[in-house]
């Protein structure tokens, strides 16, 4: 097991029994192809069983928490958790990218950042997950690091407002956006963390969350309502 990997597995506070398993959900085709006597395997195959798991979990989820709400808008929910630009995203606030490992030619063109790549990754690390310790495992890790990200207010959202407002400021040559954590309060397993977005030294907005990534998300939306205000 590589250095990386224990890093790893001390960031995201899970510990794998099997860490082959591990190993092989951050190995690429590429890797494996210029090892061929090795005993590597790729991840492809985590990969399949990964995406069948998400989307029962993230349906599960979905399902309890809107139970008033058809079969239509909720598989719109799901499409917006489980498309690859989220699952990028999820990946890269993670920094799975600089686990993987690759072949030198995937490296060389740029592979630990293409999006396809990230999202396959996040997937395989589902599947891994999964068959190591189970859907209980998968559903807490999901809570932690996929669904927080989309709760603003206590309810489901799927607009980005950091991305909205920085379009809105560009696009009206506004200034430089920043964002900075402010306060974290109470004990480490309900950590609430409060962000205040700036724009060249002006602050715009505050929000708190369970995570940084919803915190901010928060103060982008008091920003928006704040500017949309005044340009009324």
């Amino acid at each position: 097991m590589s250095g990386d990997l224990k890093q790893l597995q001390h960031k995201l506070q899970i510990v794998f029994q099997n860490r082959q398993l591990l190993k092989q959900a951050f190995t690429h085709a590429s890797y494996v192809n210029e090892h061929r006597f090795s005993q590597h395997q790729d991840n492809e195959r985590l990969e399949f069983l990964g995406d069948a798991v998400l989307e029962l979990t993230v349906s599960e989820h979905l399902y309890r928490m809107f139970p008033d709400r058809p079969e239509g808008e909720l598989t719109k929910l799901r499409a917006a958790i489980v498309c690859e630009p989220s699952l990028v995203k999820f990946a890269e606030s993670l920094e799975f990218g600089k686990y993987v490992l690759l072949g030198k030619g995937e490296e060389l063109t740029g592979g630990r950042t293409r999006p396809a790549l990230l999202a396959d990754v996040f997937e395989s690390f589902i599947g891994a997950l999964y068959l190591d310790q189970g859907l209980k495992a998968v559903n807490a890790f999901l809570h932690q690091h996929v669904f927080t990200q989309f709760m603003l207010n206590g309810k489901l959202q799927t607009t980005d407002f950091k991305t909205e407002l920085q379009e809105l400021t560009q696009h009206h040559n506004m200034g430089v956006l920043e964002y900075r954590i402010i306060e974290e309060r109470g004990p480490a397993h309900e950590r609430e963390f409060v962000s205040e977005v700036s724009m060249d030294g002006r602050a715009l907005g505050q929000g708190t969350g369970r995570s940084k990534k919803e915190a901010e998300q928060q103060a982008a939306a008091v920003a928006l309502e704040r500017l949309k205000s005044l340009n009324e």
